[in-house]
């Protein structure tokens, strides 16, 4: 099927052969709360034959969803605890958050901030709301780093990522901008010369973090996207999440990583997936992600080694899924140390 528009309904997903008709009502369900979209070149990518595909997992709507665990929270990571203006996040001393659009090209079904984005989400910033952010970050000089995420930042215009990085230019502590993105996989035509000449404009060096979970994602088109970025200086990271019935497999996240390297994007994080709301089926357990990662040991270089972390429910910060950090209880539970060494249940307790 020549898909040429996004899709962004129940019955768009039904039109392109991707859901029954049957399941329509139970996804209008889901709709009616989580955002919906792929992209044409992501539903072009999706195999239509194969009910387990990869791709369709993370972006067709599951009436799973509707499902809510007692641990789940709308918030999982904590970010609203540490917001001091809009549209900041100020969770470690050195870095922020700083999102400026709550949208993106497409909604993955496991998205940890599903209750924030989308068109039902908290918008874009205003321009009171950008200068109030760009003022607290210029007011507080032990940040190093602004690490633009969201929503999606690179969904912006061209013109809209330049005046950001042009007010990034004129704060001189910070030294070091992130984006973190899905768009040069699911949208690779928008990262246009245009698009990578906006980035470049504060004169900082400027990260691209990477967001894809299967080798599949990385077409010829993605691949494109990507070297025109490196190319032209900046360099990029990759972060993954780990998921149930998508690269739950050595062989598979293998091949993921690996395919990073080739393309010159340096694995950084691979998440254990965030206790967001209707998202159980994604999850495995500690045990079984530790397990996973430890076969990449060895299977492949180093260089394609990516970090396996939890972000602690209740804003406490990301830690490495380690034997030293992460122990089980017995109960079910497991107790894990955050930065600064203080320790936390996981799941968190009632």
């Amino acid at each position: 099927m020549n898909v040429v528009k996004p899709l962004k309904s129940a019955d768009d997903l039904v039109m392109a052969g991707l859901v029954a008709p049957a399941d329509r009502r139970a996804l209008e369900e889901v709709a009616a709360r989580y955002a919906i979209a792929l992209t044409p070149d992501m539903t072009r990518l999706i195999d239509r034959a194969d009910p387990d595909d990869p791709i369709a997992r993370q972006f067709v709507p599951d009436a799973a969803e509707l499902t809510i665990l007692p641990e789940e929270r709308a918030d999982p990571i904590g970010d609203h605890a540490h917001s001091p203006v809009e549209g900041i996040v100020h969770r470690y001393p050195d870095r922020v958050l700083l999102k400026a659009v709550h949208v993106c090209p497409v909604y993955c079904r496991f998205c940890f901030r599903r209750e924030m984005v989308g068109p039902q989400g908290l918008g874009t910033l205003d321009a009171a709301a950008m200068q109030a952010a760009f003022d607290y970050i210029r007011g507080h000089e032990e940040i190093w780093e602004v690490i633009l995420t969201g929503g999606d930042p690179l969904v912006l215009s061209p013109r809209r990522l330049r005046d950001i990085m042009e007010a990034l230019a004129d704060i001189a502590h910070v030294k070091i901008v992130r984006f973190h993105t899905r768009v040069p996989v699911v949208d690779p035509d928008k990262v246009d010369a245009a698009l990578v000449d906006a980035l470049k404009a504060s004169g900082k060096t400027v990260y691209v973090a990477l967001h894809a979970n299967h080798v599949r994602e990385l077409t010829a088109e993605a691949r494109a996207a990507c070297a025109r970025l490196i190319d032209a200086g900046i360099a990029m990271v990759s972060q993954s999440v780990l998921l149930k019935g998508v690269n739950d497999d050595p062989d598979v996240l293998a091949a993921l990583m690996k395919a990073f390297v080739e393309i010159r994007v340096k694995p950084y994080y691979l998440h254990h997936p965030d206790l967001a709301p209707g998202t159980g089926h994604f999850r495995l357990t500690i045990e079984e992600g530790q397990r996973i990662v430890s076969q990449l040991r060895g299977r492949i270089s180093g260089l394609c080694q990516p970090t396996y972390i939890l972000d602690i429910p209740g804003g406490y910060g990301k830690t490495v899924v380690s034997g030293s950090t992460v122990q089980a209880r017995g109960d079910g539970c497991y107790s894990v140390s955050d930065y600064r060494g203080d320790e936390h249940s996981y799941p968190p307790a009632e």
